[in-house]
């Protein structure tokens, strides 16, 4: 097992070998977490040497006051979250190559993309969660992907996010409420179905 933070020195004097090692140890984390924000495997990879890239330019300025890992997810949500706002203003100044013709509404698909951590027999379902995921507030998306997509505490995500524990817990569970409202939509049958299979 690496030191992380003689790792983050090492880094900072140009260490070429130190900085593939914690790439070696957090990239497959790092691409998941991106994948849940971009849906696009080529964004995702460019995300991912960017944010490694950072890490180089920036191990110098590290404070020590946070774990590694807590620095390189931040990092990485801060990335993908500025991705998304560019890629969001680009979409709305070409909205009108996206209607069809003759009507007001918008025509696009749910976004091909594998997330790693899918099932092949869940990959429509996920699809549509991740569709769903990006209506969320910021807050609220980020909080979600990270304890219930890659699985890290709330006191993990707290730390990432820099808010407190009870703060994580309830965006989730505001997250869970919204998700499941607008996943209502999309699947109206499904809450009869399991009514009436329970008594």
């Amino acid at each position: 097992m690496i030191d992380e933070n003689k790792c983050i020195q090492e880094i900072s004097k140009g260490n070429e070998k130190a900085l593939k090692d914690l790439y070696d140890l957090y990239s497959q984390k790092v691409y998941n977490t991106i994948l849940s924000y971009t849906k696009n495997e080529e964004d995702a990879q460019e995300l991912l040497q960017d944010v490694f890239v950072t890490v180089y330019n920036s191990a110098g300025s590290f404070k020590f006051n946070s774990s590694v890992s807590t620095w390189i997810y931040r990092i990485s949500i801060n990335k993908s979250i500025d991705f998304i706002r560019k890629k969001d203003t680009r979409n709305r100044k070409g909205l009108l190559s996206l209607f069809k013709p003759g009507s007001t509404q918008i025509e696009h698909d749910v976004e091909d993309f594998a997330h790693p951590g899918v099932r092949m027999e869940q990959k429509e379902d996920a699809k549509l969660l991740f569709k769903v995921i990006d209506e969320l507030s910021e807050n609220q998306k980020t909080a979600f992907i990270l304890t219930q997509v890659e699985g890290l505490s709330q006191q993990e995500t707290a730390d990432i996010m820099e808010i407190t524990r009870k703060a994580v817990e309830s965006l989730v569970q505001r997250a869970k409420a919204n998700l499941r409202k607008s996943l209502e939509k999309y699947f109206p049958n499904r809450g009869d179905s399991q009514k009436n299979t329970t008594k």
